[in-house]
């Protein structure tokens, strides 16, 4: 009898978890951060994706090294985020 009430206690408290993250996420997609404002910016939007594009191509351009492939994105993270939070405070 425990054992069967303490299976269900914790379903319980599994679906109530996992209630509560569902809302949680669903909060933060919302909330709009500097990617979604750039990204509503046609210019912005053209920078950033444009960064990306290049990364692409210097992805599949690189050596198979895979520190080589994490500095190129490293550079074109920091890059996107510098020029997003710029774009922001204008």
């Amino acid at each position: 009898m425990s054992d069967s009430l303490d299976a269900r206690i914790r379903d319980e408290i599994d679906d109530q978890v996992a209630e509560a993250f569902d809302a949680y996420l669903a909060d933060r997609i919302a909330e709009p951060g500097p990617l979604r404002a750039a990204l509503a910016t046609k210019r912005n939007a053209k920078v950033v994706l444009g960064t990306i594009a290049l990364g692409v191509l210097a992805t599949a351009l690189a050596p198979t090294d895979v520190t080589v492939v994490c500095w190129i994105w490293g550079a074109i993270a920091s890059i996107n985020v510098t020029f997003l939070l710029a774009a922001r405070r204008r």
